[in-house]
């Protein structure tokens, strides 16, 4: 069985990725059954949503870029 300072430990962990609680809930549910794959299919999803989000201040801050490009021609 996990410790329970474990467990806060990754709880605490995904609360620091921006993870809901929903999410949070559905995680610690399939570690206590074992559903690794499960676990995996959740961190997966999570980090897409991350990265889509990333991509779309990447796109924001080149646009702020040309405009600082064009004032400074």
């Amino acid at each position: 069985m996990m410790s329970l300072d474990h467990r806060d430990a990754i709880v605490q962990n995904l609360e620091a990725a921006g993870c809901s609680t929903e999410m949070i809930e559905n995680f610690l549910q399939c570690l206590d059954e074992n559903q690794k794959e499960k676990q995996l299919e959740l961190l997966e999803i999570h980090r897409e949503q991350l990265l889509a989000e990333v991509h779309k201040e990447e796109k924001k801050i080149s646009c702020l870029d040309y405009l600082i490009y064009q004032i400074k021609k």
